[in-house]
């Protein structure tokens, strides 16, 4: 998301090429594969710009790929992780071959499904998951219990949980089936399970979470395990994000004889 003149740190710069990870990039400069302007760097701690070149393993560093976002039905059942030390199935595992390297924006967990998003650019990711940013994250909730105005009151002016205090939720009854209530809620911060743990808090167990949006981005009627790609005009306007800028290109040669 930087401009063609900005600098930003060698692993970022590898990162954005869809090389590896910002972690895996830096292990790779340590040991020496790594060369910017024809020198070899064992460090990360080194700003490169557009004008220089990068090569990885002698061979030249494709230029960095535009930032994209892309809306995924998470079904229930699956990880938000590229890998588990247990052994459960994961998103990535299931996300389409033609993909590039992409990662989420915040996660949900193993029983929960709905909107994930997936960006391949780490700045807008760590972006979208600020809490100042100020998103709702909204969710259709299937919670056990019957509750009244005053059993929800608590999650509307923002309740501590185990001393972890929650912001005010938004919160309204859809409909009562029988020792189910459905709810719409939704949430500024998107803290370690907070939907599940403030509702428990006031006596109603989660047994359905879907995450129906993310700010400005819907579930809408995506089908489960599906994936779309944010178009880049909408995700200009939502965002602010500028245009690709146009490689700079030498003048033409003026005619001789001209002056």
């Amino acid at each position: 998301m930087a401009g063609e003149d900005a600098s930003e740190r060698i692993a970022k710069r590898l990162a954005r090429a869809g090389v590896a990870s910002r972690r895996v990039a830096e292990t790779m400069i340590a040991a020496g594969r790594v060369a910017v302007n024809g020198r070899i760097i064992d460090s990360p701690a080194l700003n490169v710009s557009a004008a220089d070149r990068v090569t990885l393993d002698g061979r030249p560093v494709a230029e960095p790929e535009p930032t994209r976002l892309w809306r995924y039905h998470k079904p229930a059942g699956l990880v938000t992780s590229e890998r588990d030390e247990r052994g459960r199935d994961t998103v990535f595992a299931h996300l389409p071959a033609e993909l590039p390297r992409v990662m989420s924006v915040g996660r949900l967990d193993l029983n929960s499904e709905g909107l994930l998003l997936l960006t391949n650019d780490g700045a807008l990711k760590r972006r979208l998951e600020l809490p100042a940013t100020g998103w709702l994250r909204k969710y259709r909730v299937r919670a056990h219990g019957a509750p009244d105005e005053a059993m929800l009151e608590p999650l509307r002016r923002g309740i501590t949980v185990e001393g972890e205090r929650f912001l005010p939720m938004r919160v309204e009854v859809d409909r009562q089936q029988g020792s189910n209530v459905w709810l719409t809620l939704a949430i500024r911060e998107g803290r370690n399970r907070e939907v599940r743990r403030a509702l428990q808090a006031v006596g109603l167990v989660v047994n359905r979470l879907i995450r129906v949006g993310y700010g400005p981005f819907q579930l809408g009627e995506l089908a489960p395990g599906a994936v779309e790609e944010v178009r880049p005009k909408l995700l200009r306007e939502q965002l602010g994000l500028q245009r690709p800028a146009e490689r700079r290109r030498p003048p033409p040669p003026r005619p001789p004889g001209r002056s």
